[in-house]
Order: structure tokens, then sequence, then C-alpha cells
């Protein structure tokens, strides 16, 4: 039996990650080796050193985020699904991951400690558990923002279905994706593009997400506060639950899918035109 047997490759979380995990091979739990043969040029750090895995007991206790920032080297633990989905989204979105911690490495060395503060709070929401909406419908971003949610899922499902794309992106996110629950909610980010860029073929795009959305990290554009991240419950999107069916009953659970509260300031929807 393959090591992904318990990942059902069919379900749309895992779009954007099948390919790597079916090219990884059926021989047991992958290896750091493995890891790293999929990782691809644009792997590098902030220092341009590329970026590996290696075996969590062969580094010193230098914390995880300098020691990404001083030598490339990711910690990966052997047998891990939490370590091995961080790689895989290293693999996606090296561009993000590699400028996400050269702002952790700027805030540290900023504060002269590890303490965190709102933007390393918004990059360790992002990394544990994002995912990014991107659309050329500013509208329906706007009301995702806002927590329309049956606006959105409901009586729009039809626009989601044919102009919105969703990737997560946090492994945490990917891990807890291995046994869903209808609560699971992301922290997204959400991009406007325009119609043109929606119709490049996928990988493209994503690409051109991860070039762009990096030189936002870096220019101070993005994850500054977690506030700006959007909530997203995953079981909400349109064929992503499968454990029953998306009915008005569903979407009437007020404990997964909260209404905006009183005063509430919608996060942004940032563009890419």
């Amino acid at each position: 039996m393959a090591w992904y047997s318990g990942i059902r490759l069919e379900t749309p979380c895992w779009e954007d990650y099948r390919a790597y995990v079916t090219r990884m091979g059926d021989a047991g739990f992958p290896d750091c080796a493995r890891l790293n043969a999929l990782l691809g040029p644009d792997a590098v750090n902030g220092a341009g050193q590329p970026v590996r895995f290696v075996p969590s007991g062969t580094l010193d206790d230098t914390p995880y985020e300098q020691q990404v920032w001083k030598s490339g080297l990711i910690a990966t633990r052997p047998g891990s699904w939490h370590d091995l989905f961080n790689a895989l989204v290293w693999v996606r979105f090296p561009r993000i991951k590699s400028a996400m911690n050269a702002l952790h490495h700027q805030e540290i060395a900023a504060s002269g400690d590890a303490r965190r503060g709102p933007v390393r709070d918004a990059l360790t929401l992002f990394d544990e558990c994002g995912a990014i909406v991107f659309s050329a419908d500013a509208q329906l971003l706007g009301k995702l923002a806002q927590r329309s949610w049956h606006d959105v899922f409901v009586r729009d499902s039809a626009r989601w279905e044919s102009a919105t794309g969703l990737c997560v992106c946090g492994h945490a996110m990917l891990e807890k994706c291995l046994s869903p629950y209808k609560s699971m909610t992301a922290n997204a980010l959400l991009v406007r593009l325009r119609g043109g860029q929606m119709k490049l073929e996928r990988e493209r795009l994503l690409r051109l997400l991860d070039e762009r959305l990096a030189a936002a990290v870096l220019g101070g554009g993005l994850l500054r506060h977690p506030s700006r991240l959007s909530p997203l419950p995953l079981a909400g999107v349109p064929g992503w639950w499968r454990g029953g069916a998306q009915d008005g009953p569903f979407y009437a659970d007020k404990r997964v899918f909260r209404p905006a509260p009183e005063g509430f300031e919608a996060p942004p929807v940032y563009s890419l035109l």
C-alpha cells in the first residue's frame, strides 16, 4: 500500500499538491532526499542560499526561522505529516515561503529577541493555516471579506465556481485535510486579478501569485497584522465538503459560518491588477 493511501487525493484541497505526492513514488514515507528532489531553482532563502530539507536531529539548536535564514536548511522530522506538508508548500510557493522567512528575520532583528508581535503573528497564522483566494470578481471577494457566507457560497455559488480559485498554502491546514471536519477554517489572503490572468493555465497562475505575493510581503504590503487575513470555512466552499449535503441547514450553522461582529472592519482585498 502506498504511503499516501490515507490522502484523498481526488478532493479539491489536494489539487495543487497531488502531482508532487505521486511523483515521490510508493516506497515508504518520503525522506529528505525525495523531498529535495522536488525543489526547483527558485527555492532559495533571503540570502540566496539553496533551500534544503534535512533531518531535524542533524541541526544545532538555532531557532527554526533563524536557521532557515542563516543556512537555508529546514528541519524536517522523519515520518511527520506536518513537516512533509511544510516541505510541499515550500515546493509549491518557494518565493512566498522565503519572503515570510525574511520578514520573520527582520522582525526578530528589529526587536532584539524572538518575541512575537502582530507581524510575526500574521506570518505564523498564514504559514500554518493560510489559503489564497483569487478572482477577477471584486464584488465576490468583497462579500467574502464581509463574511456574507450565504451570498458567496449559496446564492452566488455559480459565480464562485466559474470565477474564483482557491489554493490551501498552510501546512497545518493541509494536515487537517487528512481528516477534514466542518469547522476547519483557513486564514485567507483575498487577491483580485485581471480576467486575463484568471484564464492562465493554473500552474502559470500559481507561479504568478508566488512571485507577486512574495514581492508584496517583502515590500510591506502583506501580512502585517492578523486582522488583514480573512477567515474562510473550507467546508463551505462549493464542492469541498464530502461529509453531507451543502444545503440550507448546513450553512445555517453559525458555529461555523459566523456572522461579522458589530463594528467589524473587513480585511482588504489585495489587487494584483
